[in-house]
C-alpha cells in the first residue's frame, strides 16, 4: 500500500485533488467536522477548557472560532483534544484499507503532526495566492484573522513544497487537474 499526503496552503484546493485521485480519501476535515457533530465526550472536554466559548452540542464552529480569535493559545487547546482522536480514525482507515494500491491522506497538519512516513509520497498543491484568495473569501464565516491564526501552526509553504515528492499545478479546471494527477498517479504506480 501506497500512501499519499496531499499538503498546500489553505484553499488551494487540496481536497478536491485528493477526491480526484479516485482511491479511497481520508479527509481530516471532514473528520473532524464528525467529531465537532457527534462526539459529546470531545465536546464536554472543550467545554470544560473553554467554558467561555463553548456552550452547545453539537460543537459550534463559530464558538471555537470565537475562542481562536480571542486568545491564540485557545487554537492549541483545541488540538490537544481534538487530535488523538483524528489520529486514531486515522490509523483505522488505514487499517482497514490496507488491501488498496494507493490511499490518500488529506490531512492540513500530516507534516506538522508528523503523520508520515519517510517512504509515503507527499503531493504539492500549488495554486495562485489571487486564486486561492478569491476562493477562501467566498467561504461562509470567513475571517481572515481566523485564517492567519491557523497558518501560523503550519510549516512554511516552501518547506512544505521542498518535502513534496510531487508538485500539483491547480488551476481549478478539472480537465487539466485530472490529466496531472493521471500521470502522477501512473508514475507513482511505476516505482
Amino acid at each position: 500500500m501506497i500512501k499519499i499526503g496531499i499538503l498546500g496552503d489553505i484553499g488551494a484546493g487540496k481536497s478536491f485533488i485528493a477526491k480526484k485521485f479516485g482511491c479511497p480519501v481520508f479527509s481530516a476535515d471532514d473528520v473532524v467536522n464528525q467529531i465537532y457533530k457527534n462526539n459529546k465526550l470531545c465536546n464536554e472536554k472543550l467545554k470544560k477548557t473553554l467554558p467561555k466559548f463553548i456552550k452547545s452540542f453539537p460543537t459550534n464552529k463559530i464558538e471555537l472560532g470565537r475562542a481562536i480569535l480571542a486568545n491564540k493559545k485557545n487554537l492549541k487547546k483545541i488540538i490537544k483534544i481534538v487530535h488523538p482522536i483524528v489520529r486514531k480514525k486515522m490509523n483505522f482507515f488505514i487499517k482497514k484499507n490496507q488491501k488498496k494500491k494507493l490511499l490518500i491522506l488529506d490531512i492540513p497538519l500530516l507534516i506538522e503532526n508528523k503523520l508520515y512516513k519517510k517512504k509515503d509520497i507527499l503531493v504539492f498543491v500549488d495554486a495562485k495566492k489571487t486564486d486561492i484568495n478569491l476562493r477562501l473569501k467566498k467561504r461562509t464565516n470567513f475571517n481572515k484573522k481566523l485564517l492567519n491564526n491557523l497558518r501560523s501552526i503550519q510549516k512554511p509553504l516552501y518547506v512544505k513544497k521542498k518535502l513534496s515528492n510531487y508538485i500539483i499545478k491547480n488551476d481549478f479546471k478539472l480537465l487539466s487537474v485530472k490529466k496531472r494527477i493521471k500521470i502522477i498517479k501512473k508514475q507513482i504506480l511505476a516505482k
